[in-house]
């Protein structure tokens, strides 16, 4: 039953209930509600709290806070590990590990250096393949490339033209000069050659920020 007064109206008890029911089945309410995360981390902050308290740290004595701080050395570690471990990963990628199909451990400057070597035997094609190899692995060395694993030589050359512009058509001649050796068997030249190694060359020398759009 509801009564009114002069400044307004009073619900009896049933009323006053059902109106708070109501009130209360708002979503905005459940919307306001912790999670469940949100009560585990306050318990173990109270927790922690009354833990390292002037009031319980006589009590609990040396050895439980002693327990306490190797499990929070412990949770730090394990998430130093977790979320170091794809930089690591990408490091490994840098310094070796297939690249252009092929598993390959050496260095941009090994690469070159045993392309020149194939180069002054006359071995055109083995010169090319190495050498496209060495200018891939340069630039992943310096952190200017990320290809995705099983990249093609086509793939690298479209990511080495957003940082080097201008190198952009001597890139994609010398990614299709690897392809014409490694995949379509078509012989490499002395010139061919040269030219792959000059695009190298001057990619080792010149800084992305110095290069126009």
């Amino acid at each position: 039953m509801i009564r009114r007064l002069d400044d307004g109206l009073i619900p009896d008890g049933d009323d006053a209930r059902r109106w708070a029911e109501e009130e209360l089945s708002n979503p905005r309410y459940a919307d306001a509600k912790p999670t469940w995360f949100d009560l585990l981390a306050r318990d173990i902050g109270r927790f922690l709290a009354d833990l390292f308290s002037s009031d319980n740290s006589a009590g609990v004595g040396p050895s439980a806070l002693i327990v306490v701080c190797i499990i929070i050395v412990a949770a730090l570690i394990a998430a130093l590990i977790i979320w170091g471990r794809p930089r690591r990963s990408r490091a490994i990628r840098r310094t070796g590990g297939a690249l252009l199909g092929a598993e390959d451990d050496r260095t941009a400057a090994q690469l070159r250096a045993d392309s020149e070597r194939s180069a002054r035997n006359g071995d055109w094609d083995e010169a090319t393949i190495l050498r496209f190899r060495a200018l891939a692995r340069g630039l992943l060395e310096r952190d200017l490339i990320d290809p995705a694993p099983g990249a093609t030589a086509q793939s690298i050359a479209r990511e080495v033209s957003t940082v080097f512009p201008l190198e952009s058509a001597a890139v994609r001649s010398a990614a299709a000069s690897f392809d014409d050796v490694r995949y379509l068997r078509h012989p490499a030249t002395e010139r061919s050659y040269s030219e792959l190694a000059a695009t190298d060359d001057r990619l080792v020398s010149v800084r992305p920020e110095l290069v126009g759009a």
